[in-house]
């Protein structure tokens, strides 16, 4: 017999930001999907047929494939072709990784015995709450109306270029949109701006989840050797994250190479957009697990307390029996448990000095950084050429 949905969303084995809502119905009954989001050429072959290829069809039409009195052409559009072959692939790439990644970690706080047994009722009403979250027809209704609302206005005010493009020709009243520009603005960016703002959605409701976790009284150790109290396991779905982050930095190198190729800006004009997007990215992945940092801090503090008073009695003790003749006479110095005991003491109150108060570490930072800055690094080559762009490389990494 089937759980009911309440049952099923309690159940942190289960737990997935992806597998739910309107989107995700339509994409298993249209054959594009399976339970657990198999079949993922076959959706973005779906998406790529939806959003790309109409326009090359109806810029073949219009003329304005290669039309060289056009300063840009359809096929030599680095945004267009970069955010619908590249970018958003990898949006549906990254719903597979981040679902098969994000099972074991919420698995973790009950594995690793984080949550009391009391509080149990209230972890599963948090997966249940992130659950009714994911699966709503009103949030996904929202994100559409948000798309056509405002993601085209945005678009046509502050993306598109001012010059004579495969979508639109601008003029007194405006820009005149081609019959490919028409699809492009109505149909293939709404598609792409839908897909971006479900992923905000989840990473909101991820941290709508650690909020809540948060609130439980966790049973943190501060000996744990991930210097986190047990809760370094977090810092692994960071990974997951990274075809989401590079779609970012495509979608940031393609605006920004139309705008070196066709209106004459450099790299360096650039550089507080490629720092505003990079500190982003780091904002809405990393910033979730900051709700634990007073737990953690408390953790630290009553862990210094609570080992620094016992490793005081025991160097006491230590003390008395090997410097103030306490030792028997027969007892040997060389071999005894007490030296390998002191050691061990001392390391466990060496973890707990090093203990972090927020289950990020530096891996997890750098990989995400990387992760949204190699798809512009190419756009280096744009100042100088590939020999200098590989020895400057080899000189920062050695």
């Amino acid at each position: 017999m089937a759980s009911s949905p309440l049952t099923a969303a309690a159940q942190p084995q289960d737990f997935s930001l992806v597998l739910g809502g309107p989107l995700f119905q339509l994409l298993r009954r249209s054959h594009l999907s399976g339970d657990v989001l198999e079949l993922v050429h076959q959706r973005i072959t779906a998406f790529v047929a939806i959003a790309w290829l109409p326009l090359v069809v109806l810029s073949l039409v219009d003329g304005t494939t290669r039309t060289v009195s056009l300063s840009v052409p359809f096929l030599k559009d680095v945004e267009a072709n970069g955010r619908f072959l590249i970018a958003l692939p990898l949006l549906s790439v990254a719903e597979l990784i981040v679902h098969q990644r994000m099972l074991p970690v919420v698995r973790q706080f009950r594995d690793r015995q984080l949550i009391p047994v009391s509080a149990l009722p209230r972890f599963e009403a948090a997966i249940a709450s992130s659950f009714r979250l994911r699966n709503s027809v009103i949030a996904e209704i929202l994100l559409v109306a948000l798309v056509y609302v405002v993601g085209v206005t945005v678009f046509w005010r502050y993306l598109a270029l001012s010059a004579a493009t495969w979508y639109a020709v601008p003029g007194a009243n405006g820009l005149t949109l081609s019959l490919a520009g028409k699809w492009y603005a109505y149909v293939s960016l709404p598609l792409y701006q839908f897909l971006l703002l479900r992923w905000y959605y989840r990473l909101f409701i991820w941290a709508a989840f650690l909020w809540r976790i948060c609130r439980i009284p966790l049973q943190l150790v501060p000996t744990h050797p991930d210097r986190v109290g047990g809760l370094g396991f977090l810092s692994n779905i960071v990974f997951a994250f990274a075809p989401l982050a590079a779609a970012h930095g495509v979608m940031l190198a393609g605006t920004i190479g139309n705008r070196i190729l066709y209106t004459g800006e450099s790299l360096p004009d650039f550089k507080l957009e490629i720092l505003l997007l990079l500190m982003f990215l780091l904002v809405v992945v990393f910033g979730p697990f900051i709700v634990f940092a007073p737990q953690l801090a408390h953790a630290k503090r009553t862990g210094l307390r609570e080992y620094g008073t016992l490793a005081g009695r025991y160097v006491r003790e230590f003390d008395e029996k090997w410097l103030r003749g306490g030792a028997t006479a027969n007892e040997p110095l060389v071999g005894s448990p007490d030296i390998q005991s002191l050691a061990d003491l001392s390391n466990s109150f060496d973890l707990v000095k090093s203990m972090h108060i927020v289950p990020i570490t530096r891996d997890a930072l750098v990989f995400l950084g990387v992760a949204t800055l190699l798809p512009v690094l190419p756009l280096a080559l744009t100042m100088m050429s590939p020999e200098e762009l590989l020895k400057k490389l080899f000189g920062m990494l050695f």
